[in-house]
């Protein structure tokens, strides 16, 4: 089947691209208003870009009026990713709800705000992990309705729950039950896994 994202329309071709692109991770994260206002809200447009420095971005749909998360980023500059595991995928499903500004989604969803250490968002005290990031940039995509707007942002501090990481700093995933986001309503768990080494080419 041959697919034109224009003639199918924007929401069939959002379909397509979400079912195809999986998994995709979640990127939970924590931001604060410059009132001081924390929120909490998953992203599955997220991933890793850089690693010198280590950079992550996420991207936040466009909605009237804005999410509060894009907001906050733009104001102060800083935000936290708290990794989802199996433990907390309830919770987090809590904070996708379209809530009024000004609610505290981390009481919504029964968890735990604690002090960040470089930034002034708080990090989610049951995540196995959580990286602190400070904003580089934020790139406008697209203004239609289904656009979006892309964060970057360096980490300027991890931290990772000792149980699940080794002394070779591998975190292991094993311990770590990352759950990711499928199309729909799906998520999934990462219990079935293989691996491959890359192929050693001669130069």
């Amino acid at each position: 089947m041959i697919i034109d994202p224009k003639a199918i329309g924007a929401q069939l071709a959002y379909q397509v691209l979400t079912t195809a692109l999986v998994p995709r991770p979640i990127g939970f994260i924590s931001s604060i208003s410059a009132e001081g206002m924390v929120n909490l809200a998953p992203f599955s447009f997220f991933n890793a870009i850089c690693a010198e420095p280590p950079m992550v971005m996420f991207s936040v749909s466009n909605r009237t009026p804005p999410k509060d998360t894009l907001v906050n980023v733009k104001a102060t500059g800083e935000f936290v990713v708290n990794i989802v595991d199996e433990q907390i995928a309830q919770h987090m499903n809590l904070t996708a709800g379209e809530y009024a500004a000004g609610l505290n989604e981390f009481e919504i969803a029964g968890l735990t705000a604690l002090p960040s250490d470089q930034v002034r968002p708080p990090r989610v005290a049951e995540s196995p992990v959580n990286m602190e990031c400070r904003v580089t940039q934020v790139i406008e995509v697209s203004r239609l309705p289904l656009g979006g707007t892309v964060v970057m942002g360096e980490v300027i501090r991890f931290h990772v729950r000792d149980s699940i990481i080794g002394k070779d700093l591998m975190i292991d995933t094993d311990r770590l039950h990352p759950i990711a986001r499928m199309g729909g309503t799906n998520y999934l768990r990462s219990r079935d896994r293989f691996a491959m080494n890359r192929p050693i080419v001669s130069k």
